[in-house]
């Protein structure tokens, strides 16, 4: 499942830092299936909900989620598999290593996001993020580790007439529950938006994870999205994903819908 960070929102790109207040909510869901390089699959439903505020180089970032996970309990939603020999409220999704599929559900990790603004050229900006995940998701049902993780990255645009390029390099770094080992690992991700019309935009854009388990896969994986905005408060995004490693989901997809006040 994409990091919320690198989550859902990510998908919709920024843009340079506005002069002026603006806030808006989103919500929306995604839908995610693999193996992780498991013998069972497991299927992860997000849903966000996502309120940021800007004015003029600052960003604020709120994201609470619900998650629905159904597996046999060795899948961490942000981590991947884990081993579940370590005796940790981890396993308790699965506990005896059965292959059994259960579902659970309930609140995921909230994620609080403080950005600014550090260039702001013709062509070219870039941003920089601080993000903190907090451990809300219940580790008893395997829906998180119970711990914050903390990360910072660079975000930068290159446009030109109605093309935009953009990357990300960050670095995370992992809290781990005892008897679990997590390192921290950099990310990163590049794509291209193009505007289709003043309303429309697609993009295609490639995210790249190291993993943090020594029992997991590197995470890379493709997002397609197509952006349309129906009137100037309120605009409906689409995406769907391919993943290309044991660390990434097989496909997934979702949508998201945003108000801006």
């Amino acid at each position: 499942m994409k990091k919320l960070i690198l989550a859902l929102a990510a998908l919709a790109i920024s843009v340079p830092a506005i002069a002026e207040e603006q806030f808006s909510m989103s919500t929306g869901f995604d839908y995610s299936t693999g193996k992780y390089g498991t013998a069972t699959s497991t299927d992860i439903l997000y849903i966000p909900v996502i309120g940021k505020y800007q004015s003029d180089s600052l960003t604020f970032k709120l994201t609470v989620p619900y998650l629905s996970v159904t597996g046999t309990g060795n899948v961490v939603p942000g981590v991947g598999p884990l081993p579940m020999s370590m005796g940790t409220p981890l396993a308790i999704g699965n506990p005896t290593n059965s292959t059994k599929s259960t579902t659970n559900s309930g609140v995921g990790d909230v994620t609080a996001s403080v950005g600014y603004n550090v260039y702001d050229g013709e062509t070219i900006s870039f941003d920089l993020f601080g993000n903190v995940k907090f451990g809300t998701a219940d580790v008893n049902k395997g829906l998180g580790t119970g711990k914050n993780d903390y990360s910072a990255q660079l975000d930068g645009y290159y446009s030109l007439s109605s093309t935009t390029l953009f990357a990300t390099a960050g670095y995370k770094i992992y809290g781990a529950p005892a008897g679990v080992n997590l390192n921290s690992v950099p990310y990163g991700s590049i794509g291209i938006s193009q505007k289709i019309s003043n309303e429309s935009s697609v993009g295609i854009m490639l995210d790249m994870l190291q993993s943090p388990s020594a029992t997991g896969a590197d995470q890379k994986d493709v997002t397609a999205y197509i952006s349309q905005k129906f009137t100037p408060h309120f605009k409906v995004q689409v995406n769907a994903m391919k993943g290309f490693s044991n660390g990434s989901p097989d496909f997934g997809g979702g949508a998201m819908i945003t108000g801006i006040f």
